[in-house]
Parts: C-alpha cells; structure tokens; sequence
C-alpha cells in the first residue's frame, strides 16, 4: 500500500472514531454519513433479495459454520475460527477454511490475460493456501489471516477466493471435506443452511452505531436477529447484563457464548524460540502493529508488565517495507528498548530483512478459551451433524481458571 494511502486510511479511520477534531475532520464526517445514508438502503435491499430468492443461495448438503461479526476488524475471528477447526478436526471431521483473503496480493497480470484469453470464468479457481499437510503460498498470496491458520493447523483445507461456493465446491470435491468454516461469513449469503456465529466485541458491541463508511457497522444492529450464535468476545468475567439485555432486542433465540481472548506466550520471530509471560515483567519494548485495534494490544502488553518506550500503528493489513522496519530499529535503539513486540498477525507480513535486528522480534500469541454458555454450541453442532461427536467446546459455567489469574495478575486480554 503507498504511504499516502496508508496515511489517509488511518487520517480517516481517526475520524470515523471521533479521534480527530477540526475543520477537515468535520467535513469528511459530513460526507461519509451521507454516504452511510445511501448505504443502509442498498444493504437492506440486497437481504431481502436474498430472503425472497430474487438472488440465488446454494444448499451444498454438509456441515457449514460461518463466524463473522456486523462491524468492521477487531472482534477477534481469527483466534474463533482456529479454535473451531482445530476442536472439529480432533473429532473426526474433514474441515476446510474459507476465506476471502482479504488484500492478498492479486494474479499476476499475465496470468489473469490467459485466463481471459482462453475463455475462463470471471471468477477464477480459489487459491489453495493449504491442503491439510502444507502450505503452498506465502502470506502475499494468501492474506496474512490464512497464512497465519495455515501455519497453525494440521489436517484443515485452507482456500481463499471471493466465490466462496466455488471454493467449498472445490474443498467437497477435491478433498472429501464434511465440514466448512467461513471465516468472516456473516454478510456472504449465497451459501445457505448453515449456523451462524456473529462475534459481538463487549467492549464496543456496535462500533459509534453508525453505519459503514461513517460508522464502522457492516449492517443495522436489527439484523443480528439472522445469528443463530452470539459469541461475546473480550470477556473478564464481568457482568454484562446491560448488553445481553440489549442484544436480545434484536435477537430473542440465540444464545449468548461468553469467550476471552487470553495470551500464552511470546514467540520470536526468526527462530520460534517461545517465551513466558513473565519475561515482559518490566521489559522496554516496541509495540509495532497494523490492526484494527492497536489500543488494545498495548493495553494487553501494559497490563503484562512491559514498559512501552514506543508504540508505532499501522493501518490494518499493512505491508511492511524494510525501510520502515527499519526506522522502528532506530527508534528502539534510541530508546534503549529491550525488545520489540508485534502480533502474531502482524508477524507474518514483516519483510525478509538483509541485517540482524538490533533487538530481537517477538509475536504474542493469543488464544480463545470458552467462558460461559459454550454447551449450546456443542449442542446445536450434534444437532446439526446428527451424530455424537466428542466435542471439547464446554465450559465450566463460571470464570476459568485461566482467565481468574489472569485477572489477578492484571491482565488484559488482547485481541487481533
């Protein structure tokens, strides 16, 4: 992404999240609320094209999850989708990941003019990113998100593509999948008969409750009554009564799965070499991020103890180029940090450096782990699946042991 590009997409990310006061700031939230007001209407057509059959949906006869959100970035898919697919895999099932590979680097041109010129289809084949054994692109190709799965799990068919009943027609067909995961599915409905869990963040459950481009909300709050699952990302074990009550406003029958966000360990970047919480106990380092959400994560290495001497914030998704890594490595030089410290995420699309780093590399690595409520989705999988299968997507019914300590030891969840 040119920097330019970069610098306003931040600018206007600034504004939509009333971050940015003055004149300019004024006027482009002006345009963007009229360009919301054209927006809504669109979206609520397009639904309703779709409930009525004006635009076609497909049946495919298996198992399909989708898990998504209604806003933009920052509730935590990722981890939820990793979660999902590792604990269907340990049960027998034949999972596959589909994912839109959101700013993946596009064909090269002459690839896509020979498709052109021999006749294919508009929508070309999905990219395979893993066939269960091992990866086949970098995270250029495949988007950082299902690079990163890929990575992590073993026996899961990853494919990315914007058709996505191509993509799980091919999965069924060429690897005998049973069970496919959308990852961020919520808004693509051409595939039908399928659960949907819709990823509510506790902390801004609705974004400014503007819709997209003034707002960060993908569709009106009232169409969370299309979630057959709500998944309450980022919870402590608080009370949140205030916003369950206000979700069933829209949503009446779902029920309501409380999840964390819990980080595990450091890993450093070149070498793999894993590190203990503890080890940031009053560490200086660098945060370095592009995500949706950078506060967050800093907020998440505070409360394990690091002392951050500077933090720099990409936009979400961004590519990083050597020379700005290495403006950062002259920054933690000056400041005599100890380390530098990215997500995991982030981790994937750093560059390939010629020079050592003066301080080592690390990703957090966060995981999901179930709170209360996680019952009624391993219920309502064995109802779909009409089988007994040994899921392990329990809990206990009261604050994990996991997260109580982690509230002890004032730790905050972090959350890509």
């Amino acid at each position: 992404m040119p920097r330019w590009t970069d610098r306003f997409e931040r600018f206007a990310i600034d504004v939509i999240l009333e971050r940015r006061d003055g004149k300019g700031a004024a006027l482009l939230r002006g345009l963007l609320f009229l360009l919301s007001s054209l927006y809504g209407p669109l979206v609520r057509l397009r639904i309703w094209l779709y409930s009525r059959n004006f635009l076609h949906s497909h049946s495919l006869g298996c198992l399909i999850i989708s898990v998504g959100n209604l806003t933009v970035g920052g509730t935590g898919k990722t981890p939820v989708v990793e979660k999902l697919a590792r604990e269907l895999t340990r049960a027998g099932r034949r999972v596959a990941i589909l994912s839109r590979g959101y700013k993946s680097a596009a064909r090269p041109f002459w690839t896509r003019w020979r498709q052109t010129a021999q006749g294919e289809t508009p929508h070309p084949s999905p990219r395979v990113v893993s066939d269960g054994k091992r990866a086949f692109l970098g995270p250029l190709l495949a988007g950082d998100e299902p690079y990163m799965l890929a990575s992590n799990l073993q026996g899961v068919v990853i494919l990315t593509g914007k058709d996505r009943v191509r993509s799980a027609l091919t999965a069924i067909r060429r690897w005998g999948v049973d069970t496919l995961l959308l990852d961020d599915g919520f808004q693509y409905l051409p595939l039908k008969e399928r659960i949907d869990i819709v990823l509510v963040d506790r902390e801004t459950p609705f974004g400014n409750r503007f819709l997209l481009p003034r707002g960060t909300l993908r569709e009106p709050m009232s169409h969370l009554r299309r979630a057959d699952i709500l998944l309450l990302t980022k919870c402590d074990g608080s009370p949140l009564a205030e916003l369950k009550s206000e979700l069933r406003r829209y949503n009446r029958h779902a029920p309501m799965i409380e999840c964390a966000h819990l980080p595990r360990y450091l890993a450093q970047v070149n070498t793999g070499e894993r590190r203990a919480l503890p080890f940031l106990q009053g560490l200086r380092v660098v945060a370095l991020s592009g995500i949706a959400r950078p506060e967050s994560f800093e907020n998440g290495l505070r409360k394990l103890g690091a002392e951050i001497v500077y933090s720099r914030r990409f936009a979400d998704h961004h590519r990083f180029s050597e020379q700005e890594l290495l403006r950062v490595f002259e920054r933690a030089k000056a400041r005599s940090a100890a380390a530098i410290v990215t997500t995991e995420k982030d981790s994937v699309r750093l560059p390939f450096l010629r020079i050592p780093p003066p301080v080592p590399i690390y990703f957090l690595r966060v995981e999901i782990e179930f709170l209360h409520g996680a019952e009624a989705l391993q219920i309502r999988l064995r109802e779909k699946m009409r089988e007994r299968v040994p899921l392990t997507f329990s809990s206990s019914g009261r604050t994990s042991p996991a997260v109580e300590k982690a509230r002890l030891n004032g730790a905050h969840p972090v959350f890509l």
